[in-house]
């Protein structure tokens, strides 16, 4: 034997019908606060200000970091200690 019993309730009637309980207004003080926050952040969003964030220095830093890599890039091909290193194999 086979019951079906259908039940037409909205999501508010079923969660008190379940008993549990109402999240609305924490959600709604959630999202109130994190709009709050996206809104302070926004300056960050700024081209000019994000540059100046990620270099602080300017274009001093910019170079100072393509000495880094053109030293990393020395040494790693052995050209960066005053010695030479001669990787052709002799004939």
């Amino acid at each position: 034997m086979k019951v079906t019993i259908d039940v037409d309730l909205s999501p508010e009637e079923a969660r008190r019908l379940m008993g549990l309980p109402d999240l609305e207004p924490m959600q709604q003080r959630l999202l109130a606060q994190l709009e709050k926050q996206m809104a302070q952040n926004m300056s960050y969003m700024d081209p000019e200000t994000l540059v100046k964030t990620i270099m602080p220095v300017g274009a001093q830093g910019l170079e100072q970091f393509q000495n880094l890599l053109w030293s990393m890039a020395k040494t790693a091909t052995g050209t960066g200690n005053g010695k030479k290193t001669n990787t052709r194999k002799p004939e």
